[in-house]
């Protein structure tokens, strides 16, 4: 029987590619999780430094002085003051 260690040889190559593959199955999911816990903890810092980008935004916007903010703005068309100066004899 000269096909016997042929066989053997098959059987065997088959079990460690088996036990190979688990492995690496194993090892790819540990990635997996890892590369998601990454991306959260990388998330959630991109988050807060936007949010306080939009804070220091609000806060500098704050700071203004009441001159600075009606240069910005043309003084005729201020509504707030109760009409359009354009207009009113006021």
């Amino acid at each position: 029987m000269p096909y016997t260690p042929t066989l053997a040889l098959i059987a065997l190559g088959l079990v460690l590619l088996v036990l190979i593959g688990v492995r690496v199955i194993r090892s790819l999911r540990r990635f997996a999780s890892t590369r998601t816990l990454v991306g959260d903890r990388f998330g959630d810092g991109v988050g807060l430094l936007k949010a306080r980008s939009a804070a220091l935004k609000v806060a500098i916007a704050g700071r203004r002085t009441s001159g600075q903010a009606r240069t910005r703005a043309n003084p005729a068309y201020d509504r707030r003051r109760g009409a359009d100066r354009r207009t009113s004899n006021a």
